[in-house]
């Protein structure tokens, strides 16, 4: 069973130091959680319910939440048939079609909250399903991952307030619970008065596809097509996909391993929302070879066929059969590391590892479903940073929510508390 261990500021309720590990290193002990009478018996429209994505929510909700009823949308009866009778009671399949609106009226009628896991987001133009949700005053939760499709989501910003709508783009694991990590990173910094925020580097490592099927794929080949924009010193900087590795540390479970630029959302939005002037993200998988893949990729293929859906679909299909047979023997381990400097020296880190990439967005996409119903997230369209989308006072539940099932969460240590192997130089003192 998880342990849940809270050390708090006692002036200011900030989160100082959070670490959740599990005693027996099971990824799936997840435990119910207390809601209002108001919340447990709402209507959550899941689309996308029949992928990996999306049926891993419903079940993180169902688990949550017993009460809530869950409507699970895709195209394939027979997929969303099998996701239901796995669900259970209060839960029912509807066929609904997301690039058609009036197929999303239909689906929208008579529920709560809209929840929007139908990736990839890459090269979408249009927010199809967020227009519907504002026209038929649903509040609405989408996991994108993509930097141009959740900028075109907050240009919605004045109609979700004008429908009084409450919003979030980017709520998954990353970007979503990462962006939070990095928010209360920052404000237990401020809080200190000692020194203010310099750098914000986020660090992901998956194995193999994480369990995640095509869409992670899919979602990687697009976004190396994409320049990667990064920040340093507040000045927008533009560098190569896949390049810049570095060797990081990811702690108990995972220990080292080599990540590469990818262009990220959480990138811009926290550098302009939390106002850190020097901003990066970077990813890895493994085996090795996935990554020295990547990088081929990118010198070898024209960027407008990396950018093309249907041809990386093709790509897709061409290498998906054998990304199955290796993700068999990597296994699907997914971390993200959080690292904050500040201009006195010091440095914090979040360090946050689950067993299975799948398992653990669906926890972390249902934990802001969750957050979203309680009335966490005001009227617009927010990224999970800002206060007006998670308000800060509730950052602590979510995290504490999205952390169920991990086996290593730690929140605001030094780095070298985080090492896979400190060692002690003397009298109590690491390096």
């Amino acid at each position: 069973m998880a342990r849940l261990c809270l050390q708090l500021d006692a002036g200011n309720g900030i989160a100082r130091n959070l670490t959740i590990a599990s005693a027996k290193g099971s990824g799936s002990n997840i435990q119910s959680v207390e809601l209002p009478e108001k919340v447990k018996t709402s209507r959550i429209l899941i689309l996308g319910g029949t992928g990996r994505v999306g049926g891993s929510t419903a079940l993180a909700l169902k688990i949550f939440c017993p009460h809530l009823r869950i409507i699970v949308g895709g195209r394939n009866r027979e997929k969303g048939a099998a996701v239901v009778t796995k669900l259970g009671n209060n839960s029912e399949f509807v066929e609904v079609d997301i690039n058609d609106s009036l197929s999303l009226d239909k689906a929208f009628k008579g529920v709560d909250l809209v929840v929007h896991t139908a990736g990839p987001f890459q090269q979408s133009d249009k927010c199809t399903v967020l227009e519907a949700a504002i026209q038929n005053k649903v509040a609405y939760l989408d996991v994108c991952d993509d930097s141009s499709s959740a900028q075109r989501a907050k240009s919605y910003m004045n109609r979700a307030l004008d429908a009084n709508i409450p919003a979030i783009t980017t709520g998954g694991i990353y970007p979503g619970v990462s962006n939070i990590m990095a928010a209360e990173l920052v404000r237990a910094v401020k809080s200190e008065g000692k020194g203010e925020p310099e750098r914000l580097r986020f660090y992901y490592y998956t194995a193999g596809s994480g369990g995640a099927g095509p869409t992670i794929l899919s979602t990687s080949f697009l976004l190396l097509g994409e320049e990667v924009v990064a920040y340093n010193k507040g000045e927008k900087i533009k560098l190569k996909p896949y390049s810049g590795m570095l060797n990081i540390d990811f702690g108990r479970g995972i220990g080292k391993r080599d990540v590469f630029l990818l262009n990220l959302p959480e990138v811009r939005s926290t550098h302009e929302i939390l106002g850190v002037p020097t901003v990066s993200a970077r990813f890895g998988t493994a085996p090795f070879f996935w990554n020295w893949g990547m990088v081929a990729m990118t010198y070898l293929l024209p960027a407008e066929t990396l950018r093309d859906r249907s041809k990386v679909q093709q790509l897709v299909d061409l290498f998906d059969p054998l990304v199955r047979k290796v993700d068999a023997v990597a296994g699907e381990k997914v971390s993200m590391r959080v690292d904050l400097d500040c201009s006195d020296g010091r440095s914090r880190v979040g360090i946050f590892s689950h067993r299975k990439l799948s398992e653990s967005v669906g926890i972390s996409t249902a934990a802001f479903a969750l957050a979203i119903l309680e009335g966490s997230t005001k009227p617009g369209v927010w990224f999970p940073e800002e206060p007006e989308g998670i308000a800060v006072e509730a950052r602590e539940v979510l995290l504490g929510r999205a952390a169920q099932g991990t086996y290593n969460f730690i929140m605001n240590k030094a780095p070298w508390m985080v090492e896979t192997n400190p060692k002690e130089i003397a009298f109590g003192i690491y390096n």
